[in-house]
């Protein structure tokens, strides 16, 4: 039996054992854009694509630079090989979890140079978190007890079509792996 699936671009990759040079940003954006947050259990449709966009414009206005932006972009793009599992059942499923570590570690050397910091790892975590908080508000109704977090970008949960979500996608990740490129050369030549 195969191990493989069979990506948007026509790679294959095997999800429990990613060969970087079978992952493509064009699968992850396209993938992306299709998956519906909260497993489609949400008031209306809202993409985990449009969310990681959410997160990483909330970085760069946080001031958390290029490389947590990607990461905030690139933080779930290991649902685009292994689907999304809802938090509370993620917990009881370790095998899940240590492939989900592993594909985003690779999806982050591959497209970040590296594996992240843990004072990167935690930027992430806190804008994901924060974004939940109003997830759930506005795609369940369900409020939280916590202090609503301020969000710096202006953001809606208006349904956008998939191709304007990918497309959006795949535009910052380009606008920010080449400032990125452009940094590291003028680094480079100090």
């Amino acid at each position: 039996m195969n191990e493989s699936i069979t990506t948007y671009t026509g790679a294959h990759l095997c999800p429990t054992s990613p060969d970087p040079q079978s992952l493509h940003i064009e699968d992850i954006a396209h993938a992306l854009s299709f998956l519906c947050r909260g497993n489609g259990h949400v008031k209306t449709f809202f993409s985990v694509g449009q969310h990681c966009l959410f997160c990483a414009k909330e970085a760069l206005a946080r001031g958390y630079g290029r490389q947590v932006a990607l990461a905030c972009l690139l933080h779930d793009a290991s649902e685009a090989y292994l689907s999304d599992v809802p938090r509370p059942f993620k917990n009881s499923l370790p095998q899940y979890r240590q492939w989900e570590s592993q594909m985003l570690c690779v999806i982050y050397t591959k497209f970040l140079g590296r594996p992240l910091t843990k004072k990167e790892e935690a930027q992430v975590k806190e804008i994901d978190d924060d974004f939940l908080y109003y997830d759930l508000l506005h795609l369940l109704n369900e409020p939280s007890s916590r202090p609503a977090p301020q969000i710096l970008i202006d953001f809606s949960y208006d349904v956008l079509p998939f191709e304007e979500v990918e497309e959006a996608y795949l535009s910052l990740f380009f606008q920010l792996q080449k400032e990125e490129c452009i940094h590291a050369y003028l680094n480079a030549r100090q």
